[in-house]
Parts: structure tokens; C-alpha cells; sequence
């Protein structure tokens, strides 16, 4: 069994939207996703928005992580933050997620970055394990909000 990764090119939107089908299907919200090929291959490489990264297992995309910089005034440095990060349910319990996430923090370190931070749902339990086996820190006392839709087209009026 190889285990290897490679950067996603514009050519992967088609397989980067499928990826993000079969992570929405796992969260139970495939009602919410509404991007398509042509619009993440605008925003993730056109607009250099986003960054894809798949984990090869033995040649095939196993799965991928879609992250972007954020900053941190506290600390002073970029940071990376995981929009998504997922194992096609085949090639889950052998390693390719472990080997993908420390890949994403290797990336962080040598980019200098002060931190990685995502979001897990709640009920999500084998996902907040695995986090926790890196000894990862939930963010318990604070609140994400979001504008989306029509209250963010309203406020910006």
C-alpha cells in the first residue's frame, strides 16, 4: 500500500465537487451544496482562493483536503484553516486520513503558519476522536455565526 499526495490542477474540479458531494452526503446536509465544477474551478485555482490536496493510495484519489489561509492579529501569522477534509468510505480505517491530515500540518509548520484550525459537527464522534488523537483542542467557549443568502445581501446594502 502507497500512501502519496499530490496538488489538485483545474482539471480536478469535476473530482473535487464529488468529493465534496460524498462529504455532505456523510454530514447529512447534501441539501446545502450548490457549487459545481466551473464555480469551484473559478474560486479554488482561477481567484487562487483555495487549496486542494488529494491522498493517493496507490495511485488513486483516496480523498482531499480543501484549505485556505486565515490570519491571526493574536499571534501575529497566517494560519490554516480546513474547509473540508475526506476519506471515500472504501479507503477509511487504513490510514489515508492520518496520513492526509499530518500532511496538512507538515504544510502549516513549513509555511510558518501559527495554527490549524477546523470545524466538526458536534454529533460527528469517530471524527472528533480521530482530531483528538492529535491532541487537538475543541474551541468550546466560542460561537461561530454566519450571514449567508438574503441577510448578507441585506447587510451589505
Amino acid at each position: 500500500m502507497s500512501i502519496e499526495f499530490r496538488k489538485a490542477v483545474p482539471e480536478d474540479a469535476p473530482l473535487i465537487l464529488e468529493m465534496i458531494r460524498g462529504l455532505a452526503e456523510y454530514e447529512r446536509l447534501s441539501d446545502m451544496v450548490v457549487a459545481d465544477a466551473e464555480t469551484l474551478r473559478e474560486w479554488i485555482f482561477d481567484k487562487d482562493k483555495a487549496n486542494v490536496l488529494f491522498v493517493l493510495l496507490d495511485g488513486e484519489e483516496a480523498g482531499f483536503v480543501l484549505y485556505f489561509y486565515n490570519f491571526s492579529t493574536f499571534l501575529g501569522r497566517a494560519g490554516l484553516y480546513i474547509e473540508d477534509l475526506y476519506i471515500k468510505p472504501e479507503h477509511r480505517g487504513i490510514g489515508c486520513g492520518k496520513a492526509l491530515f499530518k500532511e496538512i500540518a507538515r504544510i502549516a509548520v513549513s509555511e510558518g503558519c501559527g495554527r490549524l484550525e477546523w470545524w466538526c459537527l458536534d454529533w460527528n464522534k469517530p471524527s472528533i476522536a480521530f482530531y483528538r488523537s492529535f491532541e487537538a483542542e475543541s474551541m468550546d467557549e466560542w460561537t461561530v455565526f454566519r450571514l449567508t443568502g438574503d441577510a448578507l445581501e441585506n447587510i451589505s446594502k
